[in-house]
């Protein structure tokens, strides 16, 4: 059931709306929407506008945040993401450690499959929105931490960088990892990505860069063709003890 001040997208024919409940009006052109009819509401429930228009009811997940929620940055895209879940194994089980928290957008995505979720964030007023997007997408799971991954303590599964990677950042992930743990970090360009490399490659068993490459199809009444939207964003490396 929703309750008052939840995130809440409402959806008519091909618009969408990322709006809270409780939280007043909706003014669009297919009419004004009560936001305080929303609570004890269902996800899959229709609202009206004044006018008559009908808007489904949904609760956001990730890829939503990611979409909607308020940026402090660049996120990365949810390919990079998956391809980090993916290669490293991520569960229920799994104690990680996130850095770079930017808007919060990969931490949300890794609190909806890790058992714990820490994430270092240097700049404190972006720690603190993403702190809000977190709270949004009612995770208890997650937890923002405005200070550097370098001063971290305890025992990771999963370490996860996406910030400017220093060799002390590379030696620190190490020191934090449990045995047979991945290390996982987001490059946007070579030089960067090789430095990486070269570091994890003095202290880790395995090192693997990737790159993928995600196209979407358009379709159109002339035909189908893959989008020529950029299709590359950065690297992903992964390293284990």
């Amino acid at each position: 059931m929703i309750e008052s001040n939840d995130r809440v997208i409402l959806l008519q024919d091909d618009r969408e709306f990322y709006v809270r409940a409780g939280g007043g009006k909706l003014s669009t052109d297919r009419g004004i929407v009560d936001l305080d009819l929303l609570v004890g509401m269902e996800p899959g429930d229709e609202i009206p506008s004044h006018l008559g228009k009908c808007f489904s009811v949904r609760l956001p997940r990730a890829p939503d945040f990611f979409t909607h929620a308020r940026r402090s940055g660049a996120p990365m895209l949810p390919k990079d993401i998956g391809m980090v879940i993916g290669l490293t194994g991520m569960n229920h089980r799994d104690n990680v450690l996130d850095a770079g928290t930017g808007s919060g957008i990969a931490a949300i995505f890794f609190g909806g499959v890790a058992g714990s979720v820490t994430t270092f964030e240097i700049r404190e007023e972006f720690a603190r929105q993403a702190e809000k997007n977190i709270g949004e997408a009612k995770l208890d799971n997650v937890r923002a931490v405005a200070g550097d991954m370098r001063e971290a303590e305890g025992r990771f599964d999963i370490v996860h960088l996406d910030l400017h990677i220093e060799r002390s950042h590379i030696e620190a992930a190490y020191a934090l990892l449990s045995p047979g743990g991945y290390l996982a970090t987001y490059t946007p360009f070579l030089e960067q990505t090789f430095a990486v490399m070269d570091a994890a490659g003095e202290l880790f068993r395995e090192v693997h860069t990737h790159e993928l490459i995600e196209r979407e199809l358009t379709r159109t009444n002339r035909g189908t063709r893959p989008s020529t939207r950029v299709c590359h964003t950065g690297y992903i490396t992964i390293a284990r003890t």
